[in-house]
């Protein structure tokens, strides 16, 4: 057996769920000197370039995940301001891209997978976007783990799907069929002047939470239902997020994928698999 194929055997193998509410655990305590070890360890291992970093010094996080969700200097990551622009909504590296074919996204070469069922079911919920586009962007564990508005956009619907914990990295990308229409994910579906706009934080191994900042950290009950909540598009209770706004973050790294419907913007020439993305820089571009 390759060593690839021990990886993803072992994958399947073992206890994916234990093992990320284990470490979520550790992530969230405050161990002090500890702590401070562990991200010294990790900055070293993943290269993490802490001068982009607000507070550059490990030693100012009193937690794992405070570490892994720290903010960027003021400045860092300009946002392009065109209004007919669709930025990048995160730091990562672009997985998959193009157009929705038959209901079916490209997860990696000779693997498609359905987007009625990463959007958790709902035919309803799927329609707008048949015809249209999507992104899949993967988060290393160097990236920044904020995930940002990509376009003004106002909340109208939540979905947290209940689902495996399998790795998102390239290679199991490549070998687990539907992996990430399987693993745990929250969608968050918006209304912008390209129409709906989806946008699929997906879950992985050892990913000790998803967050929203309408709702926190997301967490229904443990079990097989998807759970769903509708939200206000006009008034006061609206929830309206401008383009380069924050919008959700991990606890460790992961996928966002993107999706919005038939002719109304095009993904730039330049974004390509493999290409790394920067939250703020041209993504697409919305069309007259």
């Amino acid at each position: 057996m390759s060593l690839d194929k021990f990886k993803i055997a072992m994958q399947y193998a073992m206890p994916k769920h234990f093992i990320s509410r284990v470490v979520g655990k550790l992530a969230a305590a405050k161990a002090g000197a500890l702590t401070t070890t562990l991200i010294k360890l990790f900055i070293k291992q993943y290269k993490v370039d802490m001068s982009e970093a607000q507070y550059p010094d490990p030693a100012h996080y009193k937690s794992f995940n405070e570490f892994f969700t720290r903010p960027l200097k003021d400045g860092m990551r300009p946002m392009v301001e065109d209004s007919d622009i669709i930025i990048h909504p995160v730091d990562g590296a672009i997985s998959q891209l193009g157009d929705i074919v038959d209901g079916q996204l490209i997860q990696a070469k000779g693997h498609d997978y359905s987007l009625q069922a990463l959007l958790g079911g709902s035919q309803d919920d799927t329609t707008p976007f048949l015809g249209g586009k999507f992104a899949t962007i993967y988060l290393a564990p160097k990236d920044y783990h904020r995930i940002h508005m990509p376009i003004d956009g106002t909340l109208s619907k939540m979905i947290y799907v209940p689902g495996d914990l399998f790795s998102v990295n390239p290679l199991t990308a490549q070998n687990v069929p539907n992996l990430f229409a399987r693993n745990e994910r929250v969608v968050a579906i918006f209304e912008t002047e390209i129409g709906p706009l989806a946008m699929v934080l997906v879950g992985a191994t050892i990913v000790a939470s998803i967050e929203t900042i309408w709702a926190g950290t997301v967490t229904p009950p443990a079990g097989s239902d998807v759970f769903s909540w509708k939200y206000p598009t006009t008034g006061d209770n609206a929830i309206t997020l401008k383009k380069g706004e924050e919008m959700g973050r991990f606890k460790l790294g992961s996928t966002v994928v993107l999706a919005w419907g038939a002719d109304k913007a095009e993904i730039l020439e330049d974004q390509l698999p493999e290409v790394v993305t920067r939250l703020g820089t041209a993504f697409a571009k919305i069309n007259d």
